[in-house]
């Protein structure tokens, strides 16, 4: 019989962190965090937070019996690095450097790999990130953008979809690996990966909000018009960065990112909010369309994923328009807790060998 894990996970956000305790694959404590405005407010900068984190997280376990001694490994979230292949981890000083000097970009998530660094020194045991946001495995020809000046760049909800990607493959009897799947990631951001044999070669970068439009993010614009409104005078570049990022898609229409807001709207017999949240999936089901063409309409499957697919009208416009190319997968919901666990497991028991981060 293969030896038992335990797992601590983190995954840090802006005003929580949220923890879990697996025992193997079976969670045994799971808890929110939550930061008040005023206990952050202390701090100048995210990496600030590291120590108050920290104690709060080693407060909680020993409020609950967990012993550190027990732990197998540390996963903690990965945060803006440079990019690099998907896979897990181990944090090590270089990565720690990045992290903590905000190289890459400041974000919560920076916290996940650092924390669970200096919570695994105390036992010395590893310590773990898994796919970060930063994933990047985009084939030669998805860098070019059409101007020499911007290259295309990879970011997007990796954790979610790798993690979907490797549950499906599991599910159908094979290996990721051996399958071309389009996953569509439906949160308050929206990303579309077309992975060929276990790498993402195609995928917008959800984050600066390329690609379809989402709950909070404009998506791709007419470049013309945007040029305009940039140099109209009404707008500042912070102004214009929280219109396509915050502010933009179904906000920008509807003043509400909430999704089940908009259901509710659509069943009161709002045509307007249909007409947006219908176009929302029209949009999506085009970027599903375009990966088709960069797996050259090889492909084993479309997975859609992610907290609005647990919607099934909004699947179901999607599906209408997509089945034509392979069957469609719901797997609502984005469970990263356990997405983080399930790469550590696989290091573990030497199913994955741990990338080093150089």
């Amino acid at each position: 019989m293969s030896a038992k894990h335990r797992l601590l996970i983190i995954n840090p956000g802006s005003t929580s962190t949220k923890i879990a305790v697996f025992y193997d694959e079976d969670i045994v404590l799971e808890k929110t965090l939550r930061h008040s405005v005023e206990e952050l407010s202390k701090y100048e900068n995210i990496t600030d937070q590291i120590a108050f984190r920290k104690d709060i997280i080693l407060k909680t376990l020993e409020e609950n019996q967990i012993l550190l001694e027990s732990l197998s490994a540390v996963v903690g979230r990965g945060g803006l690095l440079k990019p690099i292949p998907g896979g897990t981890y181990k944090v090590n000083e270089k990565m720690l450097e990045d992290l903590r000097s905000r190289t890459y970009g400041e974000h919560a998530s920076n916290l996940g790999g650092i924390i669970a660094y200096e919570i695994g020194k105390m036992i010395d045991v590893e310590a773990f990130i898994v796919d970060p946001v930063v994933v990047d495995e985009l084939q030669d020809i998805a860098r070019i953008s059409g101007l020499k000046e911007i290259e295309r760049k990879s970011i997007f909800h990796a954790l979610n979809q790798k993690a979907v990607a490797r549950r499906h493959a599991k599910l159908q009897g094979k290996a990721y690996e051996d399958m071309n799947l389009i996953i569509a990631h439906l949160g308050g951001g929206v990303s579309v990966g077309a992975h060929e044999r276990g790498r993402v070669i195609d995928v917008a970068n959800a984050l600066d909000g390329e690609g379809p439009f989402s709950p909070e993010r404009s998506g791709g614009l007419p470049v013309g018009d945007l040029i305009k409104l940039c140099y109209s005078g009404k707008y500042t570049y912070e102004d214009m960065r929280s219109m396509i990022v915050g502010k933009g898609g179904m906000v920008s229409y509807l003043n509400t990112n909430n999704a089940m807001e908009v259901c509710e709207r659509i069943k009161a017999g709002d045509d307007y909010a249909k007409s947006i949240y219908y176009a929302m999936a029209y949009q999506i089901a085009k970027e599903i369309g375009s990966c088709a063409a960069v797996l050259k309409g090889k492909v084993d499957g479309i997975l859609l994923t992610g907290g609005i697919a647990h919607d099934k009208m909004f699947t179901g416009w999607i599906e209408e328009r997509v089945s034509f190319i392979s069957k469609v997968f719901i797997y609502p919901g984005e469970d990263e807790l356990t997405a983080l666990a399930e790469g550590g497991l696989r290091v573990l028991r030497g199913e994955e060998v741990a990338k080093e981060y150089i």
